[in-house]
């Protein structure tokens, strides 16, 4: 379910103060029920989904892994990802920001074939980045009250674009993305959220959380 801004702004995330400059895309609640000390159990998921035998389109209807698929297709055609338009040549990663605290902290797992990079984890919420010709763009997750008692992850999407061709690809895309890869996506991590188990006693937990 998509959400208001200020399900993303009104959260005391760290990202708040690491990534001012962008532009909040979007915001979503993610199928993920659980409870307050549920995130780690969410990382894990992130974990399990790593492996280099993972397709991160697995699952999904063939609209959006034709939609997947001619993306890279076409980055490849179009040199939009070419290592010139990479972290660190086109735009700073968002890692050189970082305070001393995060910098140095554990690092979340990207899923394998996602083209993304860590960024930082805490207890409660964590970042990957990507850039290219078209944006550098972090994809944020946090772990938040559900309204009704329990909790749940909740995903924002925070954007740069690069330039006019940037801001007129995300704007071209942006319906495919709702009515398409999205509902795919959200399906996608509800199974995985109920395959992942939940966590280990406080004592045995991720280092997160220490």
């Amino acid at each position: 379910m998509r959400l208001p801004d200020s399900a993303h702004t009104d959260q005391p995330w760290r990202i708040h103060e690491i990534a001012a400059d962008f532009h909040l895309e979007d915001v979503w609640a993610l199928p993920t029920p659980g409870g307050p000390d549920d995130f780690e159990r969410f990382v894990r998921m992130g974990e399990r989904i790593a492996g280099a035998d993972h397709n991160p389109t697995d699952g999904w209807a063939w609209p959006a892994r034709a939609l997947w698929g001619l993306r890279w297709q076409l980055g490849r055609l179009l040199g939009w990802d070419k290592p010139e338009h990479d972290l660190g040549v086109r735009a700073p990663s968002l890692r050189d920001r970082l305070p001393a605290d995060l910098r140095d902290g554990p690092l979340p797992p990207v899923p394998h074939g996602a083209p993304f990079r860590p960024v930082y984890l805490t207890h409660n919420e964590m970042c990957w980045e990507l850039s290219n010709k078209t944006v550098h763009g972090l994809s944020h997750y946090g772990w938040v009250p559900d309204g009704s008692g329990g909790y749940r992850a909740q995903a924002a999407a925070l954007i740069k674009p690069n330039g006019v061709f940037g801001r007129a690809y995300m704007a071209g895309i942006r319906p495919f993305r709702y009515l398409i890869v999205y509902p795919q996506l959200m399906k996608q991590i509800a199974h995985r959220w109920q395959d992942t188990p939940p966590g280990p006693s406080r004592d045995d937990r991720h280092p997160m959380s220490s």
